[in-house]
């Protein structure tokens, strides 16, 4: 998988994920957790945006439509996601 930054929360703070984001380039954005010994920086800036991302699918799957997979072609589902985000983006939830 080809990305510039690895964002995720605590759970991921593993040396394995952390070696291979690392041996593939990225920038690890991730908290270290407690048990850490030597806590590594990261951009809280950054990691902030995988909160408001995580909270957009959260948003989503509140539509029922969605959560169920109502809608049972690929195309129709991709239009009720788009019509969800609009209505977000809007202020309309």
């Amino acid at each position: 998988m080809k990305a510039q930054h690895l964002l995720a929360d605590k759970g991921y703070d593993t040396d394995q994920v952390l070696r291979q984001a690392q041996d593939q380039r990225m920038d690890v954005v991730i908290p270290a957790t407690r048990t850490r010994k030597v806590h590594r920086p990261y951009d809280k800036e950054k990691y902030k945006l995988r909160h408001q991302v995580e909270n957009a699918f959260l948003h989503l799957k509140r539509w029922r439509g969605i959560a169920t997979r109502y809608a049972k072609r690929a195309s129709s589902f991709l239009a009720a996601i788009q019509i969800r985000c609009i209505a977000l983006w809007l202020g309309m939830s």
